[in-house]
């Protein structure tokens, strides 16, 4: 039974699991042992239903002692083991059972998140909780028995699985037909999954787009069919996918993009609202449209809104396609070889039987969002899930044994033929940049949603990092790995096999590369940094780099990153730069010259070489520009801007990245002051159309030209010798009645007790729904170990990120799904959360979110203005966090801010018609109870305190 038709049953009872066989699969006339304990964490320990039927109640303090002496029933065993600090726990963990029988299907990693997609009543209380482990075992069980054969062999992977000690493998067994266990040929033979999946097929060339223009009242009509009557009714939405239009008019002049600006207040529904002209001109104009998008969470609700055009499964995998970095989908040959050595790592056998069932099922192979769910990496270790995902640069392209059912190709080619590309604003610049991206010629029209992240993605793309990470990893691209024994890690060796011909010259440049890549940090170099032992002129230079920041930054004794200017060099540094660039130089000629050897070989071969081979060859050639070529003239350039002086535009600085404390790179940083300069001329030759959108586009000022000019500036539009066509749309909602905003004047914003009592007091005035943002991470832990047991101790789950072992999204969707519980986080956070409704009623910021200071924005402050600069960047963090209370019109939401510093010249950030109003931590958690009461979980709260 498909989970679609699981998902749509009525609540009800379903059959209950009552027993777990101890033994093993070859002995399935074992008695079956009483019926297991099931475990539910409560605020203050655990509650527990026995398997003779009585409830009892374990303390905090004990449960780690009660997990470890007998095993469990229980949903997220790892959870379990953070929580009660429990090293070890025989679990039958029921997530790992929902992920083997509905693979490629995403619940909440709760009892009521699984119980609700079966279809089962919801727990009311932690005894309903625990009461209703069984029965979601059982009804597990009864779907793999009903599901029949699928696309992966379940009893041949759950009789591997249970060779390896997975304790639900004989109730699998039993479910799947097979209680007596099968060959263990067919067991080895269920695990190479990747046999099992379809083959792409290669099509001829597209034809070109035909030139068409959409008209307002088209996109009008298109809009209605999308909404299908069963929206809100929103005229500004309308309006919003009207005024879309100009920027799939036919271009006037070469080079010369169309772009338009939108800004969309929250609620005008801009996601419907720019597909509805992207969509027509995609039909008419047989040609896709891409529409970008900065977090991987947006580009799967854009997907999502595209069911209701594309109802059809068939017809939407034909019509959409979600194309993000290589590194975010699973390798093939990753997996195979990690298959093949289970036998000397027989501990990850459950983990990539997990891994082969989600393989058979998914969509795409994407492990950062859409049908991977995000808890699945904390349940079985990173290192067998997105650590199987394609590593940078690895790739053997049609060389590989699985190319021709590889997820990344046949996404490319998907993406040839579809109407919608969503991508990701990276992916997107550094295709343009290169001039030709991977799918073949570029699109020619865009949209840019969340346009306000322009500049940072620009900034990070077409940034210059000689780093020792980067410089290593340049190394192993090239001559491969010392300490991987994978295919794929053996350098340009197999990349080129087959591919050079007669050539003695490519030959002789491949040789000449294995030689001078030696000049690259090697494995260990970091260490060696620390010692002050280099080995090679990289590291060389890169230690003198170190040197010079620990003798110059300021923070030493912090947790966090260290930087300090270029210039003056200390001494021996200049001598050490100039052996670098002559190293490098040594690497890039011989690079170079194996790229013109392949592209002869294109030109005087174009008649006989077949089709892969050609690829092969392109695909290689486009490594070695951009991870060679392009890579080392950077670094050579910002090597000689240390003698020469800084080149006007940019901004260079030394660093040292650290993680609380703990050193994991140092390098040499170079960024362009106004990126968004380079992403518009990568664009120009590319677009001819671009509509860049977003509800923050301007930030507030109060000065309406000012505004747009900034936003304009942000985005690269000024760039273009076209002026950018600018549309505003404002929100639907009224702000003056669903909201308020509070301004806390008595708090002490550096004194973190003073700041954890005024987010529980204000956590517990909402009864819940509150969203805690905070301006640096460790603020963030630092209060969440303050408020945790107090809200746990009233009822209110408490979610972290850095803290919860989950990923963004799924901890979003745990606080969406669960009314009353609050979360903390940080800018991630802030832009990943979408939830309507009385789960999030309250936004508490933990200060004025001002930037970092950093060399890199001490150059920015200059060139655009210091206060103008810092004020716009700290009014848009808050206008984007401040849009995310009101989804819907029904919402109501409080907003408030614990730092009485806040200069009225940034209220602007809030929305048209909100009212803010300074006042101490009482008076707003008592207003915050008296304008939420009857709302969501507060009127129970108001009492219960």
């Amino acid at each position: 039974m498909s989970g679609e038709a699981l998902q749509g049953r009525g609540k009800r009872r379903r059959p209950a699991y009552s027993a777990v066989m101890a033994s093993p699969p070859e002995s399935p006339s074992a008695p079956a042992p009483p019926a297991l304990d099931s475990v539910v964490a409560t605020p203050d320990g655990m509650t527990v239903l026995t398997g003779d039927g009585e409830f009892k109640h374990v303390p905090h303090g004990e449960a780690a002692g009660f997990l470890a002496a007998r095993p469990v029933l229980l949903c997220h065993a790892r959870a379990f083991g953070r929580r009660f600090e429990a090293a070890k726990i025989t679990a039958h963990d029921l997530l790992e059972l929902f992920a083997f029988v509905h693979p490629g299907r995403f619940a909440l990693p709760t009892p009521e998140g699984l119980a609700a997609f079966l279809g089962m009543a919801e727990p009311r209380s932690a005894e309903d909780a625990a009461a209703s482990l069984p029965e979601i075992a059982g009804a597990l069980l009864a779907d793999l028995a009903a599901a029949g054969e699928g696309p992966s062999d379940a009893a041949g992977l759950a009789w591997r699985m249970g060779q390896a000690g997975w304790a639900w493998a004989p109730d699998v067994l039993r479910a799947a037909g097979h209680p007596e266990g099968m060959q263990p040929a067919r067991a080895r033979a269920a695990m190479r999954v990747w046999n099992r999946l379809p083959e792409w097929s290669q099509e001829g060339p597209t034809p070109p787009a035909k030139t068409v223009e959409i008209g307002e009242a088209e996109a009008r009509t298109r809009l209605a069919q999308l909404l299908g009557g069963r929206a809100e009714d929103r005229p500004q939405q309308a309006d919003y996918a009207g005024a879309l239009t100009a920027a799939f008019a036919p271009r006037q002049n070469p080079d010369e993009p169309i772009s338009l600006l939108a800004e969309a207040g929250t609620g005008v529904g801009k996601t419907l609202g720019y597909l509805a002209p992207a969509t027509l001109w995609a039909e008419q104009a047989g040609a896709p449209v891409c529409v970008s998008t900065f977090t991987r969470n947006l580009q799967h609700q854009v997907d999502a809104e595209l069911d209701r055009l594309y109802p059809d499964r068939a017809e939407k995998e034909a019509k959409v396609v979600i194309r993000k970095g290589r590194e975010n989908y699973l390798c093939l040959l990753n997996l195979e070889e990690a298959a093949s050595g289970l036998a000397a790592r027989p501990g990850d056998v459950i983990a990539l039987g997990l891994m082969a069932r989600w393989v058979a099922a998914t969509r795409d192979g994407d492990m950062t969002g859409g049908d991977f769910p995000g808890w699945l990496a904390d349940l079985i270790g990173r290192a067998r899930t997105t650590g199987l995902a394609d590593r940078r640069g690895e790739c053997l392209y049609s060389a590989c044994k699985h190319y021709a059912r590889c997820f990344i190709e046949r996404g490319v080619r998907r993406a040839k033929k579809a109407d919608i590309v969503i991508a990701n604003h990276a992916l997107v610049m550094v295709q343009a940049a290169m001039g030709l991206g991977d799918e073949g010629q570029l699109p020619l029209r865009y949209v840019f949603d969340e346009g306000h992240h322009l500049f940072d993605a620009a900034d990070s793309a077409f940034a210059g990092h000689l780093t020792g990470h980067e410089a290593a990893d340049l190394r192993r691209w090239l001559i491969g790995s010392t300490t991987s024994r994978a295919s794929r890690a053996r350098g340009l060796a197999p990349r080129v096999d087959g591919l050079l011909g007669e050539s003695e010259e490519a030959e002789e440049a491949l040789q000449a590369i294995r030689r001078a890549a030696r000049a690259l940090p090697s494995e260990g170099w970091l260490t060696r940094l620390k010692d002050e032992a280099p080995n090679g002129p990289a590291e060389a230079y890169l230690a003198l780099v170190r040197r010079q920041v620990y003798a110059r930054a300021e923070g030493l004794e912090g947790l966090y990153g260290l930087e300090t200017d270029v210039d003056p060099p200390i001494d021996g540094l200049l001598e050490a730069a100039k052996e670098l660039d002559i190293a490098l130089r040594r690497l890039q000629e011989p690079i170079a010259a194996l790229s013109k050897a392949l592209a002869d070989r294109l030109d005087a071969e174009a008649e006989d070489l077949d089709s892969p081979t050609r690829q092969r060859i392109e695909a290689l050639t486009r490594g070695l520009k951009r991870r060679g070529t392009m890579a080392i003239a950077g670094w050579r350039a910002m090597l000689a801007g240390l003698s020469e002086g800084p080149q006007d535009g940019f901004v260079d600085w030394f660093g040292i990245e650290r993680i609380e404390g703990r050193e994991i790179e140092a390098g040499h940083y170079r960024h362009l002051i106004d990126p968004t300069a380079a992403f518009a001329a990568a664009m120009a030759p590319v677009a001819q159309g671009m509509a860049i959108t977003s509800a923050t586009l301007t930030d507030g000022s109060g000065d309406v030209d000012r505004d747009w000019l900034s936003a304009e500036q942000r985005c690269g539009t000024v760039h273009f010798a076209e002026p950018a066509i600018r549309a505003h749309v404002p929100s639907p909602f009224d702000y003056a009645a669903q909201t308020r905003v509070f301004i806390v004047t008595d708090v002490r914003k550096d004194d973190l007790a003073q700041v954890s009592a005024a987010y529980r007091a204000l956590f517990l005035a909402a009864g819940g729904g509150g969203l805690g943002l905070f301006t640096a991470v460790s603020r963030l832990k630092a209060v969440h170990g303050k408020l945790a047991g107090p809200l746990a101790a009233l009822g209110i789950p408490l979610h972290a990120q850095h803290l919860d072992g989950m990923d963004v999204a799924t901890l979003v969707e745990i606080f969406k799904g669960q009314r009353d519980s609050c979360l903390l986080g940080t800018d991630a956070v802030r832009d990943g959360v979408d939830v309507p409704g009385e789960s999030l009623r309250l936004i508490v910021f933990d200060r004025v979110p001002w930037p970092r200071p950093s060399i890199l924005h001490r150059a920015r402050r200059a060139a655009f203005g210091p206060r103008q600069y810092d004020d716009m960047l700290t009014r848009l963090r808050l206008r984007q966090a401040f849009g995310r209370l009101i989804r819907t019109a029904t919402d109501r939401g409080v907003f408030v801010l614990l730092d009485p510093m806040m200069p009225s010249r940034l209220l602007g950030a809030f929305g048209e018609g909100a009212v803010v109003e300074r006042t101490g931590l009482a008076d707003a958690a008592a207003k915050t109870r008296d304008f939420l009461d009857g709302y969501g979980g507060t009127k129970d709260a108001k009492n219960g305190p």
